[in-house]
């Protein structure tokens, strides 16, 4: 008995790589929201530091919610829809972005920022050409690990409807069928392999100092 049916997966590469292309949409989506809402609520907390505590509470209890309840408890107000998934799929990135921007950004050395501002920086200068710079490499690390949390949640989203390759997971299981499921997993599990080393490679782009640092 073969393992996966060949003949499957060649009558089907339209289908698969329509699916996995929608999932790459949904979870780049998910990700640049995530970033968009945590970076100001980052600020927030850095900029009133008792926000910082209920912020992390809050994201953490959205954290704790299993994927399936939380799509079930937002389909009254979005439906069955894409809005619905983005919108689950961008909560479970905020806790891990929130926390991360703000330990890159306490992170950053004092006698370094009163060298910024002797120098005459503004603060938004000081925000974007030392603080940020400085702290990417704790913000890049939050980035990837919502990234590969996401690829893994979007296939839940199959259950509503939209999932990318969470779909073939479904019609496998309910057809009696491993190919399906065994072509969902191994896209899926190359996908945040790939979507991983690519922002590791990204992060040394944009970060030579640290590699460097890293290598002595």
């Amino acid at each position: 008995m073969e393992l996966i049916r060949w003949s499957w997966v060649r009558n089907h590469l339209d289908d698969i790589g329509w699916l996995f292309v929608e999932h790459i949409q949904l979870a780049s989506l998910a990700l640049l929201f995530g970033v968009a809402i945590a970076f100001p609520l980052a600020l927030a907390a850095l900029r009133w530091p008792r926000l910082y505590g209920p912020l992390l509470g809050f994201t953490g209890v959205l954290f704790t919610i299993p994927s399936l309840a939380l799509f079930i408890l937002l389909i009254p107000y979005t439906g069955l829809s894409k809005a619905t998934s983005l919108i689950g799929l961008t909560i479970y990135t905020l806790l891990i972005l929130v926390r991360n921007i703000v330990e890159g950004l306490r992170g950053v050395s004092p006698h370094v920022l009163e060298a910024a501002k002797a120098m005459g920086l503004t603060r938004t200068q000081r925000l974007f050409q030392v603080e940020l710079p400085l702290a990417l490499p704790m913000i890049m690390a939050g980035i990837r690990i919502a990234a590969v949390t996401t690829i893994g949640l979007v296939t839940v989203t199959a259950l509503i409807g939209q999932g990318g390759l969470g779909r073939l997971f479904i019609d496998g299981f309910t057809r009696d069928f491993a190919t399906p499921v065994i072509v969902g997993f191994v896209l899926s599990v190359a996908l945040a392999i790939v979507v991983d080393l690519l922002l590791v490679r990204l992060q040394s782009a944009l970060t030579p100092w640290h590699q460097e640092a890293s290598d002595r």
